[in-house]
């Protein structure tokens, strides 16, 4: 059983909740889709819901995720709630530059209808590299600026390579971390990434617990992992974590769910849900006891740490 209930993280010692409410699916859909994150939405904003921390981005469902929370927020965020966007680059031009990131920002305060965010993250700069955001007036120095002059109350690196991850942790710069796919029951090539975070006092927020579906037992996802193919050791993985989820009576969801909410190393866990049923599940899954003996069998069937199984 894991407690939901907002605690200070990281130097700037935000109050996040263990889980983060992500919208990444949050696109204009059929009218009941679009309806359901309306009501999720206005729950968040009325502090209705076991989460105080919403996570979106300029380009989640090509800005509408945002359009959808600025209207719930109704131009202001209530006390001890947290929103936190990402900068993105033109995808068609591949431009990650200074220039396209004020630009980022400006659409994505005036879709949220808001003057400045609690976080803002760089997103995704491994479609350029790191020397490339990194250089003299780049993105990074262009995100270091918006902190500087209010626009955000702390600002991170959102992204996948581990690699690449640790090498903007290590300049120091960035207050927070988002990374994906990497720390999850099958997969734990995050572990040193996210410990070097935690020795900089950085916020660590970890994305996709269920490595794109595939742990939440959904036979929609059999095959994948992190969005692609799976590989031949994750899958064993991922059917050992199925046997002893079975053989505990315990949803796998859970499981991977509760991986990454009572781990030291996380601050909160982002996950993308577009109906109240949907967190509401995740509550629960929260809530359920899971004996140590059956940590210590998933330990067995995890891959070595450091070794990325996507």
């Amino acid at each position: 059983m894991v407690s939901l209930d907002p605690r200070p993280a990281g130097a700037p010692a935000l109050p996040l909740s263990p889980l983060t409410l992500g919208t990444s699916g949050w696109s204009l859909r059929s009218a009941e889709e679009n309806s359901a994150t309306d009501a999720l939405a206005a729950d968040f904003a009325a502090g209705r819901l076991a989460s105080n921390v919403i996570d979106t981005s300029n380009i989640y469902g090509d800005g509408h995720s945002e359009v959808v929370i600025g209207r719930a927020l109704g131009g202001s965020v209530g006390a001890g709630l947290v929103v936190q966007t990402k900068l993105d680059r033109d995808a068609a031009r591949n431009d990650f530059s200074a220039a396209q990131m004020e630009h980022s920002l400006r659409q994505s305060l005036d879709r949220l209808d808001l003057e400045s965010v609690d976080v803002l993250f760089l997103h995704d700069p491994e479609n350029v590299g790191f020397d490339s955001v990194m250089q003299p007036g780049g993105a990074v120095e262009a995100l270091v600026a918006m902190r500087d002059r209010g626009v955000a109350r702390a600002i991170g690196i959102s992204g996948g390579p581990v690699e690449m991850m640790r090498r903007f942790v290590d300049t120091g710069i960035f207050d927070v971390l988002i990374n994906h796919n990497r720390f999850t029951l099958v997969d734990r090539s995050a572990t040193d990434l996210y410990q070097a975070a935690r020795d900089r006092d950085m916020i660590v927020e970890n994305a996709a617990p269920f490595g794109g579906g595939v742990l939440t037992g959904d036979p929609r996802f059999a095959g994948t992992y992190a969005y692609g193919p799976i590989r031949p050791e994750t899958q064993a993985a991922v059917d050992g974590a199925t046997r002893i989820a079975a053989e505990a009576g315990i949803p796998l969801a859970a499981l991977a769910l509760q991986f990454s909410l009572r781990h030291p190393l996380v601050d909160t866990t982002v996950v993308g849900v577009r109906t109240r049923e949907r967190f509401d599940e995740a509550v629960v899954h929260a809530a359920i006891e899971v004996p140590d003996a059956v940590w210590a069998a998933l330990d067995t069937i995890a891959p070595a740490t450091g070794v990325h199984t996507a």
